[in-house]
């Protein structure tokens, strides 16, 4: 079993998938399997991701919900940490894994997510709204539930208690952590991981 699973899902991203295959494949954590969720991609998406080492599973489009989605790529996954990113995101750092990973060592902690910043494409109230949601300083047991499944992890054994709810349209992220921090567990905050 490998240390942790990273499961992307995408739907025509080749203007990113390669940039964000290409830094996973830079990171200082190399025990790690990458799994591609693609919902019918018409582009050359499943083309360049091919070019890594990567699993690819499907989910066609009219099947398609994003917790549907997580939960196939969680299902195909064998890590004990389950990396979850969006296809169009990018790690700035080589240490991102590790930093992302780091709040698990203690057993209580179900969910961490990342910092998130914008480029010099982001609008200026964009950028507000990062600065609010993924400030500066940590927060290993936050009280609320909010959380983003562009740069997050789970815990595989809290996954399989609680799969992500399909019927839902979006804000899977933030129903899965509060029912999560229903049953004891904790969301951590870990802007290192960038």
């Amino acid at each position: 079993m490998v240390k942790c699973s990273l499961v992307i899902r995408c739907y025509n991203e080749e203007q990113h998938i390669d940039r964000l295959l290409s830094g996973i494949m830079q990171q200082t954590l190399i025990d790690r399997e990458i799994i591609i969720v693609d919902s019918g991609s018409t582009d050359a998406t499943v083309s360049i991701a091919s070019r890594y080492p990567v699993k690819i599973v499907s989910i066609r489009p009219e099947d398609f919900s994003f917790g549907r989605a997580l939960n196939l790529g969680c299902r195909a996954a064998s890590g004990d940490i389950i990396v979850i990113a969006s296809a169009h995101v990018y790690p700035l750092y080589k240490d991102w894994l590790e930093n992302l990973l780091y709040p698990f060592q203690r057993p209580e902690v179900a969910l961490v997510y990342g910092r998130q910043r914008g480029n010099e494409i982001t609008k200026y109230s964009e950028h507000q709204v990062f600065a609010k949601w993924f400030p500066e300083t940590p927060d290993p047991s936050q009280m609320h539930p909010f959380c983003n499944n562009a740069n997050a992890a789970i815990r595989r054994q809290v996954w399989e208690k609680l799969p992500y709810d399909e019927t839902l349209t979006g804000l899977e992220d933030l129903d899965w952590a509060k029912r999560a921090q229903r049953l004891g567990y904790q969301i951590a905050y870990q802007p290192e991981a960038e």
